[in-house]
């Protein structure tokens, strides 16, 4: 019993452990996404930038590294040693007048120490040392230096490492006398430190040189092409220099583009052929009908049929417009003045109040026809169901927003993105000159993807219905 209760004590044990470390694992794994996060908000955002960030990051962590290790190892113990081996000729020079105190000018101990040590040394009369002067920031030599003479000769001393001068000042305070030397910053100071760091960043430049030109060739293709997939988009020509080049990768990328944009523009040809066939065979039978009602029948079932007939010509010319859309059409310049002003006239034919507003440039680079029938299919609805209409165009570098607003009942918001596919009309109306084909917002939709932008519907401040269009112009 007691080994039954010892084993599911170490069950709950072993599960509260797990436990711990999931929550750990979980809140680490959280941190490093979030630390991801962040650097993905101040990475830069272009393939180029991000492409020499990748080249120069691990140029500076290498040198850095190579540095530190360099100024740990090397320059200070190389300093350590220089410094040690002055310090203990500053102590043998000690040493010697120590011993020999009858020499009163002290004439050989400085002759040897100018001769063989290369040292300037003076015997000073005695007097306080100077006081302390400021210490530098990072001086490897002030630290090395200070701590050698205070281990090897234990006296009271002063020293001024700090400056540009090749010369240090070292003065020991001894018994009756000071000694004062000048030392070449050289003899304890490993001075050379510079080339090292002149051939590391001439090396570091020279490499740069290479890489970013390299990377600029690598990366231009790629930009080409995107260039060309975002005027395609647009449902403009493509660049007249693109071809595929580069690496490989990129090269059957560019390929792979040139023949999905042949194939899409072949089976747009087709369908456009099929159905610009279509319609002539049927407006060929529905003017033989018109023909036959006008040697046939009473009037009022004339005017009734013909009625029908102009119906179903119309809608099939709505079929036809949409099916086929504007793709074979021409980018220019599209007027927004010249259209507002044409605008206007239509609305005073409709006794409709429009007001319009421009912002910006007001010319644009569409497809001007097609463009022209987008803004008359939203207007044209604006103007069919409410007494007055505002049209505002906002034209910023490479964007241009349309806004038009209206006081009509509007459209339900759950109906919203219903009246944007092809045959849906909301009103249950039979006419359709009361409530067109249900091809309107499509057709202008389908304009406005095929630049590149997009049409939504919110509600206007008006009361009625806001249309935002938005394009790349």
């Amino acid at each position: 019993m007691a080994t039954t209760e010892a084993e599911a004590e170490r069950r709950q044990q072993g599960s509260r452990v797990i436990t711990r470390v999931r929550h750990a694992a979980g809140f680490v794994s959280s941190r490093w996404n979030r630390f991801w996060r962040v650097v993905g908000v101040y990475m830069p955002k272009r393939l180029y930038a991000r492409s020499l960030l990748i080249v120069i990051t691990p140029m500076i962590l290498l040198q850095s590294v190579v540095t530190l290790v360099f100024m740990e190892r090397h320059w200070q113990q190389v300093t350590q040693r220089l410094s040690t081996a002055t310090t203990r000729d500053l102590a043998a020079i000690v040493d010697m007048i120590e011993t020999y105190p009858g020499d009163a000018d002290y004439s050989n101990v400085i002759r040897i120490a100018q001769e063989r040590l290369s040292m300037k040394i003076d015997i000073l009369p005695p007097e306080p040392l100077p006081p302390p002067g400021r210490k530098p920031f990072f001086s490897i030599l002030d630290q090395i230096l200070s701590a050698q003479i205070t281990k090897q000769i234990n006296r009271p001393f002063w020293i001024d490492t700090v400056g540009d001068s090749d010369v240090l000042e070292v003065r020991i305070q001894l018994e009756g006398k000071v000694l004062r030397a000048f030392i070449r910053r050289s003899q304890a100071y490993a001075s050379n430190t510079h080339i090292f760091i002149v051939w590391m960043v001439g090396t570091s430049l020279v490499l740069l040189m290479i890489a970013i030109p390299f990377l600029r060739n690598q990366i231009k293709p790629i930009l080409k092409l995107a260039e060309a997939a975002e005027s395609f988009g647009k449902g403009r020509p493509m660049p007249p220099d693109f071809r595929p080049r580069g690496a490989e990768e990129v090269r059957r990328a560019g390929l792979a583009f040139i023949q999905m944009r042949e194939r899409i523009e072949r089976q747009i040809e087709q369908r456009t052929a099929m159905l610009s066939g279509v319609s002539h065979d049927l407006r060929t039978i529905l003017t033989r009908f018109k023909l036959q009602l006008a040697l046939s029948g009473s009037k009022p079932d004339r005017e009734s049929l013909n009625r029908d007939i102009d119906d179903m010509q119309s809608m099939l010319e709505g079929y036809l417009d949409f099916a086929r859309g504007e793709a074979a059409e021409d980018p220019g310049r599209f007027d927004l003045a010249g259209y507002f002003e044409t605008l206007a006239e239509e609305a005073k034919l409709r006794k409709r109040a429009v007001t319009t507003s421009l912002t910006g440039d007001p010319t644009i680079h569409v497809r001007p026809k097609a463009f022209t029938r987008l803004l008359s299919n939203i207007v044209g609805n604006a103007l069919r169901y409410a007494r007055n209409v505002k049209v505002e165009a906002i034209h910023t570098k490479g964007s241009l927003t349309v806004l038009i607003d209206d006081d009509g009942p509007g459209i339900p918001p759950e109906s919203r993105e219903e009246v944007f596919k092809p045959f849906v009309r909301l009103d249950e109306a039979r006419n359709l000159d009361a409530s067109g084909t249900g091809l309107g917002l499509s057709i202008a939709r389908d304009i406005a993807r095929s630049h590149g932008g997009d049409i939504t519907l919110d509600d206007s401040p008006m009361g009625g219905l806001r249309v935002i269009v938005r394009v790349p112009a």
